[in-house]
């Protein structure tokens, strides 16, 4: 199989999730307090958007790199 079969099968799996999901949320500890060996954190979640234009153009940029690497072989 082509790399660039191999890319376009990754960019159609990538947009159709994040057309599915919309985003991702991840949790980080954020220091609340410190006051010499005492310290007080706090769990904070933060989430990443994800455009629905672009998990769009990565399913469509997939479809692209699919044909011209089947037009070639």
């Amino acid at each position: 199989m082509r790399p660039a079969a191999i890319v376009g099968i990754l960019l159609i799996i990538l947009g159709v999730v994040g057309l599915a999901f919309g985003g991702f949320s991840f949790k980080h500890k954020e220091k609340v307090v410190d006051l010499g060996p005492i310290e007080a954190t706090a769990d904070k979640k933060e989430s990443v958007p994800i455009p629905p234009i672009l998990g769009g153009l990565a399913i469509v940029g997939g479809i692209v790199l699919l044909a011209t690497s089947a037009r070639r072989a």
